[in-house]
């Protein structure tokens, strides 16, 4: 499960990355990986490893095709550990995906463009989070309060055979796995962060905060 600081990282990685649409960052369920990846050392307090690998690097639009692609990702490296304070970035590095990837603490986020599809990949291991963010997490999370981050309201959810799903049609009542009344999840970039209740305001649906879970870092 991913944390805070981790999720802003990948949310700013995600920002910066020069593709021509936008692109999502989610947890990935399947932290393997094959092939290279572009990886840095960010020496501070905390310090951290991060790491991304681009499917096709083509598709990157920055206007420097000819550069190596560990020069062309540092600018992204910059933004994501901006959250972290001051420290010194190291030079980026190719190395095995797979070892970065799988490194014990690494968080790992898929990039994902509006079809769906994995057009990068992001490997985040912090190291110290906590004690830093004790220390000054509001002025260091003050760098990146313009990133924007997904926020989800999930009332309910259920699994269906193929079969099921395709004869779906209009009027037909589908169940779900919570009851009436039950509180909602909240979910920040696909981490629940806390329960609530749907409301009406002015109109629109919204959420009535009612709890925030423990580990659950604020803004």
């Amino acid at each position: 499960m991913s944390t805070f600081h981790e999720s802003a990282i990948a949310a700013a990685i995600a920002g910066k990355l020069p593709f021509g649409y936008p692109v999502i960052p989610a947890p990935s369920t399947d932290p393997g990986a094959s092939g290279e990846a572009v990886a840095v050392t960010f020496a501070g307090s905390p310090g951290a490893r991060l790491a991304i690998q681009v499917v096709d690097p083509s598709q990157l639009e920055d206007g420097s095709k000819n550069a190596a692609l560990a020069d062309r990702l540092h600018p992204i490296f910059e933004a994501a550990v901006a959250v972290l304070g001051s420290g010194a970035l190291g030079d980026g590095e190719l190395v095995d995906a797979a070892g970065v990837f799988t490194d014990t603490g690494t968080q790992v986020f898929d990039m994902i463009d509006a079809a769906g599809s994995v057009v990068a990949r992001a490997a985040v291991r912090i190291d110290g989070a906590r004690a830093a963010a004790a220390s000054s997490g509001p002025q260091r999370l003050s760098r990146i309060a313009g990133v924007e981050m997904e926020l989800v309201v999930e009332i309910g959810r259920t699994r269906m055979p193929v079969r099921d799903v395709l004869s779906l049609e209009p009027g037909r009542v589908v169940e779900l796995d919570r009851a009436a009344g039950s509180p909602a999840d909240i979910k920040l970039n696909g981490r629940l962060i806390g329960h609530g209740t749907v409301v009406v305001a002015e109109g629109d649906f919204a959420i009535r905060v009612e709890r925030i879970l423990d580990g659950a870092e604020a803004v």
